[in-house]
């Protein structure tokens, strides 16, 4: 049976395997992160330590990634992937077990939350580029779009049901269900096929080779053009989901149940975004809605930081969620499309320091700001200089489209494709500029 073009990369095993066993297991970590947030948030009522908390999970990924994406260009993919999974499900039992005994204290999560940074390091640059191994080049971008719309359908699911735990049976359950979701996931990657890569030996020292991946990013203008953009968003905007406790609370004024809805709603919105970039079959325009998605995004944080109304606020991030998922989704999809293989552990683990590293720095911030001049600034800053950056992306567009379009045709050519999905591809390149 044919699949519909949304669904096409599911016609491969690996990725049936790895969709089925990461939806079940996504539910699983936005349970957590929500029951982590109000916990941190009950244990300590602070906007600072909310900020801090966030700072310690993420900021490992920035420091690390570097090494993380030599690990993941010399070194099997799925081993790495299945090895930080397993590790991801210890921490979850631990941190469980601590709160279900009542001798959870904060230093135990702000530890765990860094130990489990050091794992996400690892994990995220294997992770996205173990994905061209189980769909090819040629459903790339469907594969990426429907592994974030999984993200986010577990988004909508995931903190509805932790809001309705934590405020019944309390924040330890979430955490162990957490774990035993892990358990879908590594049985998915046991279970792939996998053809052996071809490990050439790299030359050079260590260092020479994370040189050589930051080079890669530094001499190409529509990729680091992509990751600033990517990079200002994530430290300003992306830490509106850690003060979500506070409005939740002392502005919306609807405790742990409220937390779960609007994080709930933002999935919702992100959710069909990853379906959206799920229906495309080509690059066209997309370069455009990078910059669109990013000035869409900043506009709703700014709505979102004005409302007092709890249905309007949570209506808001439908928006928010779409805008946000379109912008991460569409510089995921362009720069592994302008990548080549042997340098796409490393150049993805620059997209994980933009990504997920500089949003430690920015929860920090976010969180020392809120402590002063309150949470509804904090956002309404947050939103004006995404949308700033958005502006000035979108300013730096021509000079960017020619250079893309040549390395994309690049990494099409080399990549081996059939001719007539490489003539296919070319022509659909030429579109990037529309």
């Amino acid at each position: 049976m044919k699949l519909p073009a949304t669904l096409r990369a599911l016609q491969y095993r690996n990725f049936q395997l790895f969709f089925g066993g990461q939806l079940i297991s996504l539910i699983g970590t936005w349970m957590q992160n929500v029951a982590q947030a109000w916990l941190v948030y009950r244990l300590s009522g602070s906007s600072v330590l909310l900020g801090a908390v966030s700072f310690c999970g993420q900021i490992p990924v920035f420091l690390l990634a570097p090494i993380a994406g030599i690990v993941a260009d010399r070194y099997g993919r799925r081993g790495i992937v299945i090895a930080t999974q397993t590790a991801s499900m210890l921490l979850a039992f631990v941190l469980a077990a601590l709160t279900l005994t009542r001798t959870v204290q904060i230093w135990h999560v702000f530890m765990l939350s860094a130990m489990l940074g050091v794992v996400n390091s690892f994990d995220i640059p294997a992770r996205q580029a173990f994905m061209v191994e189980m769909v090819g080049k040629a459903d790339l971008m469907n594969g990426i779009a429907l592994n974030s719309s999984m993200f986010n359908a577990s988004r909508v699911v995931g903190p509805a049901i932790a809001g309705i735990l934590v405020a019944t049976i309390g924040e330890g359950w979430c955490f162990f269900a957490n774990g035993v979701s892990y358990i879908a996931v590594v049985i998915g990657l046991a279970w792939m096929h996998v053809p052996a890569r071809r490990m050439t030996e790299q030359p050079g020292s260590p260092l020479a080779r994370i040189v050589e991946g930051f080079r890669f990013v530094i001499q190409n203008p529509p990729i680091h053009g992509i990751l600033i953009l990517l990079g200002i968003v994530s430290i300003t905007g992306m830490p509106y989901t850690v003060l979500m406790p506070i409005f939740a609370d002392r502005i919306l004024h609807g405790g742990a149940r409220a937390l779960g809805w609007l994080l709930g709603f933002s999935g919702i919105g992100a959710l069909a975004g990853a379906l959206l970039l799920a229906s495309r079959t080509n690059l066209k325009g997309l370069t455009r809605w990078v910059a669109l998605s990013a000035l869409g995004f900043g506009a709703g944080l700014v709505g979102f930081s004005f409302s007092r109304a709890f249905w309007l606020s949570a209506a808001i991030l439908v928006p928010v969620g779409f805008s946000m998922m379109i912008e991460m989704g569409s510089s995921n999809t362009l720069i592994q499309s302008m990548v080549p293989d042997r340098l796409r552990g490393r150049v993805m683990s620059v997209y994980s320091m933009m990504f997920m590293g500089m949003a430690p720095i920015g929860s920090l911030l976010a969180g020392t700001v809120a402590g002063k001049w309150g949470a509804p600034f904090t956002i309404t800053m947050a939103g004006s200089i995404c949308m700033v950056a958005a502006a000035a992306f979108w300013s730096w567009l021509p000079k960017l489209r020619p250079h893309a379009r040549r390395l994309i045709v690049a990494q099409q050519m080399a990549g081996g494709d059939p001719p007539q999905e490489m003539t296919g591809g070319s022509v659909e390149v030429e579109q990037v500029n529309d």
